[in-house]
């Protein structure tokens, strides 16, 4: 179980997450609909979710056993935001709907991502077997 410190660490870098992800899709929207580029960003998702859960694992300083009950935490705050953005402020993300599309396609992929990252993380380590240092 994580502690009160622990969860609001998980929820200022969910927010944080959310907003630089924010920032990609609405200043480089054809990264999102090229099909290159758009490949690739689904590529890249794999090791920035890497690093996210390691960031995370680190600022809140969790034991391996928190690490998906964190991850959720953080996905499940970024996946809520992004929900009501994509609904309500699309315009945050993108001026079209195509690149809204897409853009919720990453964001979903790069979700996913980050939690078998993290389930991995954790099985791992406690298996004695470690993926980063802490």
């Amino acid at each position: 179980m994580l502690n009160a410190r622990q969860s609001m660490v998980c929820v200022v870098l969910a927010v944080l997450f959310w907003g630089v992800a924010t920032l990609a899709i609405h200043f480089l929207p054809g990264s999102m609909t090229g099909p290159v580029s758009g490949t690739a960003g689904f590529i890249a998702s794999i090791p920035v979710g890497w690093a996210c859960v390691r960031l995370t694992r680190r600022a809140a300083q969790l034991s391996a056993s928190e690490i998906p009950a964190a991850c959720l935490l953080v996905v499940a705050v970024a996946t809520c935001i992004d929900g009501a953005v994509l609904r309500f402020l699309p315009h945050l993300y993108a001026a079209d709907e195509q690149t809204c599309r897409f853009a919720a396609a990453w964001l979903l992929w790069g979700y996913g991502v980050s939690g078998f990252v993290a389930l991995a993380m954790g099985a791992r380590d406690r298996a004695g077997v470690s993926l980063s240092t802490t």
